[in-house]
């Protein structure tokens, strides 16, 4: 982790590919680099024809409305923004002004790498919701739950009543058997973001819960 007493930092996205595991590798550079002005990351695909950038926008309750530059650094790729395509060859710079707009990109050549950049306009950058409670998911995957539990209590503090954290606060409930506890939080979320309902129906989260009629009642 980088620190506001360091000049600069480095980071080479192709040696961080060539440690992945995976054929698409994601660099958190923000987090990373401890970069406090903007969000920033890379992300770099082995294979042609794979994606680069996964499809989604920004207006989620796990988002924050920002609008996002992308950058080709490396080989090319096929973006799609709202359902049309966009050629972009090494050295491109795709700017996605609306939050609403879905975007994807799919790299054309092995080793692509798209460098990208956001925030809210006019306003001085925030993490978002989901970036606020990253240390959650590998909390949840190591069964830390009362821990996972803390530090969405903490992201709630800076986006109260916020349906992505709140949906978790209720994961957690249940998971660690309060599954009456849960059903608030649930309920909450669900209110502010129906979508969730498909989610809550099959999350194994709520497995202990499945069954109860005001659990249906919410999910319905």
């Amino acid at each position: 982790m980088a620190t506001t007493q360091t000049r600069y930092d480095v980071i080479s996205i192709g040696e961080r590919a060539a440690e992945g595991e995976d054929d698409r590798v994601y660099v958190r550079l923000r987090a990373e680099m401890d970069i406090g002005a903007f969000g920033a990351s890379a992300s770099h695909q082995k294979k042609a024809g794979e994606p680069v950038i996964s499809e989604h926008d920004e207006v989620g309750p796990a988002s924050d409305g920002h609008e996002e530059l992308y950058v080709v650094v490396q080989g090319r790729a096929t973006f799609t923004v709202d359902g049309e395509e966009i050629d972009a060859p090494q050295g491109t710079v795709v700017f996605v002004r609306n939050p609403a707009a879905k975007r994807k990109a799919v790299a054309e050549t092995d080793g692509t790498i798209v460098f990208a950049a956001g925030g809210r306009r006019g306003e001085a950058y925030r993490l978002t919701p989901g970036a606020s409670i990253r240390e959650f998911f590998r909390l949840h995957g190591d069964k830390d739950y009362e821990g996972a539990m803390v530090v969405c209590r903490e992201g709630l503090e800076a986006y109260p009543g916020n349906a992505f954290i709140l949906y978790n606060v209720a994961c957690m409930e249940a998971l660690v058997g309060r599954g009456e506890e849960a059903l608030e939080p649930l309920a909450e979320a669900l209110a502010a973001w129906p979508a969730y309902k498909e989610l809550a129906t099959n999350d194994d989260d709520f497995a202990a819960l499945r069954d109860d009629p005001r659990f249906q009642a919410l999910v319905s």
